[in-house]
């Protein structure tokens, strides 16, 4: 079988492509999604797991955003085979501020404009064409909405907030949290993220939509994440209580996972832990 990684050079990628032992389409490895040339490459494929995104919630970049996710999707969604599987990288901030109307977030919550940047409603839109495509030219699909997923650091990338935690206490750095520290996330380990990518692949069910995270297992605060990270790392993170960093939208997010786990029999592997410390270079 075989496997297509875009943008497979990236924070992510680099680490599915590994996982899934899958090929690399990215700028770095010469590809482009922009390129009608380069995406005739996915015809080739039996999986294509796409990651590639233009990740830039600045106003000012919503032109270049809805380019990149968009018609970037959209030119890889025509070059699919036929019965080949598509997964595809949503996130879990389509839901806005709906999501926190719940404990844990299910995939009916709302996906209504609530202020979503450019780059959450690029997503929904292209979810669409998502369903569209698979539906027209009979390819398997899977959109994954991901909370929190973490990975190891990987050469010139930028890692999400709970990479720049770990580097922060790596460095000495000083620390602001956001809502002093009061947000909710749960945390997925990118191998378990691959392991669902997996899962999706290994099924028969043809176009599948799932919230995918840590779940209630793996929630907690951001400053919980900050104490967890200094007793596994013996470290003390430098907080700056001084700088009032706004609450994030949502508050709270914790995703619901009995969909993902009814269908796909998928669920966390990485004890929370664990998937940490590889952060620090252990485990």
């Amino acid at each position: 079988m075989k496997i297509l990684v875009t943008g497979g050079s990236g924070f992510l990628g680099t680490h599915v492509r590994n996982f899934l032992n899958a090929d690399d389409f990215s700028r770095r490895a010469g590809y482009d999604i922009l390129n009608f040339q380069d995406v005739t490459r996915v015809a080739e494929y039996d999986v294509v797991i796409h990651l590639a995104a233009h990740l830039d919630k600045n106003p000012a970049s919503a032109g270049h955003v809805f380019l990149t996710n968009v018609e970037g999707t959209v030119n890889l969604l025509r070059e699919m085979k036929e019965n080949a599987v598509l997964i595809f990288a949503s996130t879990k901030d389509v839901y806005g501020r709906f999501a926190d109307g719940f404990q844990e977030v299910p995939e009916s919550c709302q996906t209504l404009y609530a202020g979503q940047t450019a780059l959450e409603w690029s997503k929904l839109i292209a979810e669409r064409y998502v369903e569209y495509y698979a539906n027209a030219r009979n390819f398997r699909s899977c959109i994954f909405r991901l909370s929190t997923v973490y990975a190891p650091a990987s050469p010139d990338n930028v890692p999400n907030f709970v990479g720049h935690y770990v580097h922060s206490l790596n460095m000495g750095e000083r620390l602001a949290l956001p809502a002093k520290g009061l947000p909710l996330r749960d945390l997925l380990h990118v191998d378990d993220f691959s392991r669902a990518c997996q899962a999706f692949i290994d099924s028969v069910i043809r176009h599948g939509l799932y919230n995918l995270g840590g779940g209630i297992k793996n929630a907690l605060t951001l400053r919980e994440l900050v104490t967890k990270l200094e007793d596994l790392s013996g470290l003390q993170a430098v907080i700056d209580a001084e700088v009032e960093v706004p609450p994030p939208v949502p508050m709270n997010y914790v995703t619901n996972l009995s969909l993902v786990t009814q269908e796909l029999d998928w669920s966390p592997q990485t004890p929370l832990d664990e998937g940490l410390r590889t952060l620090f270079g252990k485990g």
